[in-house]
This record gives C-alpha cells, sequence and structure tokens, in this order.
C-alpha cells in the first residue's frame, strides 16, 4: 500500500476502471438533515457511465422505511438501482431464530425500528425476562451515551444472553454532530465478555448481499467494485476485508480529524488505523 494518500477532486477521475459502485449512505449521500445534492449528481454520472449503483447501508431498518426517509430528504430514487442494509440482514436472522419458537426478545432502540422484527414470532419482553437482546440503537440518541447503559449491559452479560447488533456504527453524522449507534453499546458489551453477534459493515456477510444486488443490476459481469464511505472503521475496513477498492470520504465522521485535508493530515489519520484506501475526497462530487 503506497505510503501517502492519494487525495481526488471527483469520482470522475477513478470511476473509469470500476464497474459497481458501493455507496455509503448516511455521511455521504446525506447527513441525516440535508441530501448532498453533489453526491446524488456523482451517483447519477455513474449509474450512466459504468455500472450500477447499491446503496449499502447500517441502518437497522427495512429498505421500505429507509426509502421513506429517502423521500422526506429529497434522495432521488433514479440514484441508485438497489438498496441493502443491516436492518435486512437482521431480519433474515431473527426470522431464522424464532422459526422453531417464539422469541422471548427485548428490543435496546427507538420504536421506529420495529420494522425488523414485525411479523416474526418475536415475544417483546422486558429486559429481566429476556432471552436475547436486539439492539438497533439508544432510545435518546439525542441526549443520551454509552454510559447510560452501563449497568442494563452488565446485567444482561452477567446472565450470558446474545446481544444482536443491528448497526455496527459507532457513530453517524447528523446535521453537525455526532450521535452514537447501536455500535457503541456493543463495543461495551463485548468488552464486558457479552457475546455480540454484528450485521452489516465490515463484515464480510453483508458484502455477499450487495455483489449479489449489484450483479443483479449489471449488464455483464462485474470483475472491479469500488466502495465509497465515510467510515474508517465500517465502509473502508469492510471493503479491505473483501478485497474492494475504497474510495474514503473525509467530510463525515472523521472531519474534525482530517482537518485541512491535506495528504499529511490524511496519513496521521490512516496511519492510526492501518487503513490505506485507494483514494479520498472531501466530499463525494463528480
Amino acid at each position: 500500500m503506497a505510503n501517502f494518500p492519494v487525495i481526488v477532486s471527483g469520482l470522475g477521475a477513478i470511476a473509469p476502471g470500476h464497474d459497481a459502485l458501493i455507496c455509503d449512505v448516511w455521511g455521504v449521500l446525506h447527513d441525516g438533515v440535508r441530501v448532498h445534492q453533489d453526491a446524488v449528481a456523482a451517483l447519477l454520472q455513474f449509474r450512466r457511465r459504468f455500472g450500477p449503483v447499491v446503496l449499502l447501508s447500517n441502518a437497522p431498518r427495512t429498505i421500505d422505511a429507509l426509502k421513506e426517509q429517502f423521500a422526506k430528504l429529497g434522495v432521488p430514487d433514479d440514484c441508485y438501482d438497489a438498496v441493502v442494509t443491516s436492518g435486512i440482514a437482521a431480519r433474515a436472522d431473527l426470522a431464522t431464530r424464532a422459526r422453531e419458537s417464539q422469541l422471548a426478545m427485548f428490543h435496546l432502540g427507538p420504536e421506529r425500528d420495529s420494522g425488523i422484527y414485525e411479523g416474526l414470532a418475536i415475544d417483546l419482553v422486558s429486559p429481566e425476562r429476556a432471552k436475547i437482546v436486539l439492539c438497533t440503537g439508544l432510545f435518546d440518541d439525542d441526549t443520551e451515551t454509552p454510559e447510560d447503559y452501563r449497568e442494563l449491559l452488565l446485567s444482561f452479560s452477567r446472565r450470558g444472553l446474545t446481544f444482536l447488533c443491528a448497526n455496527p456504527d459507532i457513530v453517524v453524522q447528523r446535521g453537525g454532530a455526532l450521535i452514537y449507534c447501536a455500535g457503541a453499546l456493543a463495543k461495551v458489551y463485548a468488552e464486558m465478555g457479552g457475546n455480540v453477534v454484528y450485521y452489516g459493515k465490515p463484515h464480510p456477510p453483508i458484502y455477499k448481499l450487495v455483489l449479489e444486488a449489484a450483479h443483479a443490476h449489471a449488464k455483464g459481469a462485474i470483475r472491479r467494485p469500488l466502495a465509497v464511505g465515510d467510515g474508517l472503521e465500517t465502509d473502508i475496513r469492510g471493503a479491505r476485508n473483501v478485497g474492494l477498492d475504497a474510495l474514503f470520504i473525509a467530510d463525515g465522521i472523521h472531519g474534525e480529524e482530517v482537518g485541512d485535508m491535506s495528504a499529511r493530515s490524511l496519513a496521521q489519520l490512516f496511519a492510526r488505523t492501518g487503513l490505506w484506501p485507494q483514494a479520498s475526497m472531501r466530499s463525494l462530487v463528480w
């Protein structure tokens, strides 16, 4: 790997030679409040000229729920071919776990994420009665931190409960602020010695679903997909785990660490994680 970061001015500089795009959503396409119109334009250009675009999100939601959010934010449905979420992967696993008998489960997270288990043989119970925990996030991610959940997580750990993490992200950007996600709680639980099952990036199984979706929309064989994302430990590590080229978007969760977007500041950031993407840019533009 190069010992200095490659900084490009736009996606068009590295799109040639790639035949599919796997694009992160939150932090690249929108910030939870506003859609990034330049990113939309870049996806449209890639679709028209090079191949399918698959959006890959660690959102703990169904695809329908995510598309409802897209509609509210103004993300057009013609800038992508397919959507894959960690929520869909979590739902598939829950369906398998609840196949033989009703699953006594505590849902740790906001009510808006209930679509993951609606219609399944799930018995929502109190923390004390739970046999398994599904975590989709914090109950109030505007005000709470993982420390607010330490005692609850410790009680689960003492009972040996499996902790299903439907969003491996530690933080995401909402407007100009960073908010904690399910991955932050899963990290604390794992540090306690608890058993955590992760769905989504950076774990390889989700990429099997993504590549299947890309192949379904491609005109020919896909040989060199490009992954785009703002999270080093999720988007970039996930791409590297499965041998994909990666484009790092700096104006996301690492924005303050990147600073002046110089080769030196990027090199320092990448050296700390050991993750070196093929290229970097401030925000996704063509």
